[in-house]
């Protein structure tokens, strides 16, 4: 097929970068609209040249381009807008457009007088496509929506360190030394790092009681992550030894009725729980009590099963457990379980990731679901290319959700992934990221009645959020600074990577008064409302603010 943007071509044989990837499959393609833009958007594997858009917009399959099942009218290809001239490959150009491609992400938005899409019908069709090689989705129908024109948002490429996601730091094990409060802060605020993988060691107490000095340090720990500002991966285990010298079951149920009220008094800096407590690492693998090195009775596995149903029960409800692989969930709880992860501390080190999977080809579509609704999280540990190189790593790392990875281990992967270009955007996407894309809001509204408020977000991240959150409209008198929250019934634990809206009509208290309000946006954690560092950060330009936690919706109501 011919190409528009020949210098797009130039520049890949400049740079090195090779023309025909292993992979270019798109996910996802949706569009939306406001009251004068358009904007689409697709999901791509791979490394494609050329990311392209359809537009058939008088729905007629007898005039333009014929692609698939559409006759299309108008091409997005990259940043260029085009209108079909007539006969086969034949394209006048009509402008740039806002466009970005990054992080397996393709977006445009196209101001809807320039495609005619005032014309009747007030539809459209779209085919979205990659190349090379060439993948092409599907035919879209959609609807132009919005009413009265309102904010268009402004993304952000900045790092943000946003709470319970992204890279984390190993902190060996944290049973043997406390937290410097002052070190954890540094992670979040010079790096960006908002979690702390802490191995708690109980190797002193297989045969004995918790003694009261280690419980205090695990206290400490939560209270120097809280001060900080960033949340702990949690673990506990016997040994770090493969002689899997851990502790009997009872003996490990007693120890959980120990730190139940640690667990519950912290749960706000505790981001997820590790299975652990059996076998070295607590990775349930070389066991002297649970059956070792992959032999495991009826008896065994009941026995395992009784130690993550203990954990389950002292932990709180809000938190979940991750499993290390997805045959101990399936095996375990075949029904499901929807507090139960997973972890993967061998990520793309072989075949089977070390023994992380057992049979691909069916925990693989397993895994893919299970993870849209419960955390993924681990590190990798050997260096293994192709597969460990960049193309596998961020296609896994989608497809599974990941939410977090280890920032310290193991350093040779990471540094081939910075190597061929990956990290950067690794970093950006483990876990959720939420970018405001548009929203309408009403200029007036009274007291007593109801605000129709639309929003438009995208989530550019691997994952939804994985813990409870507050989504809060926030009213703030312009004139005193008076703030007034109306909870939203919106949860980002739903918003998966793609394009989401929240649409809700708020009713405006009674006892609200009259003046003009900006409106804002808060991601607050419940368990933290007052600390604006575990609050939500959209990724976009000149909207937070740190000192608040609010998000700036850029739009105003007058109350009367």
């Amino acid at each position: 097929m011919p190409k528009i943007v020949r210098a797009l071509v130039l520049a890949v044989v400049l740079t090195g970068v090779a023309a025909v990837p292993a992979a270019a499959a798109i996910t996802a393609p949706t569009v939306t609209s406001t009251a004068t833009t358009v904007t689409y958007q697709m999901g791509y594997t791979g490394a494609p040249a050329f990311a392209r858009v359809y537009l058939d917009v008088d729905r007629n399959t007898g005039t333009g381009f014929a692609q698939g099942a559409v006759g299309a009218d108008f091409l997005l290809e990259n940043g260029s807008l085009y209108r079909h001239a007539g006969g086969g490959w034949a394209w006048t150009p009509v402008k740039p457009v806002p466009f970005t491609s990054s992080g397996g992400i393709a977006r445009w938005t196209v101001d809807r007088a320039d495609i005619g899409e005032s014309a009747s019908p007030n539809d459209a069709d779209a085919v979205f496509q990659v190349e090379a090689p060439v993948e092409t989705s599907a035919k879209i129908t959609y609807t132009y929506t919005g009413g009265a024109s309102g904010p268009v948002y402004q993304p952000s490429a900045d790092l943000i360190a946003n709470p319970e996601r992204g890279l984390y730091h190993h902190t060996q094990d944290c049973d043997k030394a406390d937290f410097s409060a002052d070190t954890l802060r540094q992670y979040r605020v010079s790096q960006g790092i908002t979690l702390v993988m802490c191995i708690f060691y109980l190797a002193e107490y297989k045969t004995a009681p918790i003694a009261q000095s280690a419980l205090d340090r695990l206290g400490r720990q939560f209270a120097a992550a809280r001060a900080a500002g960033v949340k702990l991966v949690l673990r506990f285990a016997y040994t770090a030894s493969d002689a899997g010298d851990d502790a009997p079951k009872d003996r490990v149920l007693g120890h959980l009725d120990q730190l139940a009220p640690y667990l519950k008094a912290n749960a706000d800096v505790i981001d997820v729980v590790q299975a652990g407590l059996i076998g070295a690492w607590g990775e349930w693998y070389y066991t002297q009590n649970f059956g070792n090195a992959g032999t495991i009775t009826a008896a065994d596995w009941a026995n395992r099963k009784a130690v993550v149903d203990k954990l389950l029960s002292v932990l709180p409800a809000t938190r979940a457990v991750q499993l290390r692989t997805p045959k101990i969930k399936r095996t375990l709880y075949a029904g499901g379980n929807t507090r139960l992860g997973h972890h993967n501390d061998c990520f793309l080190a072989g075949p089977d990731d070390f023994g992380t999977y057992e049979n691909p080809s069916v925990e693989y579509p397993y895994l893919e679901g299970e993870t849209r609704t419960v955390p993924m999280g681990g590190e990798t540990c050997a260096l293994n290319p192709p597969r460990s190189d960049c193309p596998t790593a961020t296609g896994e790392l989608s497809r599974f959700h990941w939410t977090f990875l280890n920032t310290d281990y193991q350093q040779a992967v990471l540094q081939s992934w910075a190597a061929q270009g990956c990290l950067a955007d690794v970093t950006d996407r483990l876990g959720y990221r939420f970018t405001l894309r548009d929203g309408t809001f009403p200029a007036t509204a009274v007291r007593g009645s109801g605000l129709a408020i639309r929003i438009g977000l995208t989530n550019d991240g691997y994952a939804a959020a994985t813990n409870p959150r507050n989504v809060t409209l926030v009213l703030r008198n312009t004139a005193t600074g008076a703030v007034t929250r109306i909870p939203l019934a919106a949860d980002p634990r739903t918003w998966l990577p793609g394009a989401q809206t929240v649409a809700q009509t708020v009713t405006v208290p009674s006892s609200l008064a009259p003046g003009t309000y900006a409106l804002l946006l808060e991601l607050a954690d419940p368990l933290l409302p007052t600390r604006p560092e575990y609050s939500i950060r959209t990724a976009n330009t000149g909207l937070w603010d740190a000192a608040t936690g609010f998000n700036d919706l850029r739009s105003s109501v007058t109350v009367s």
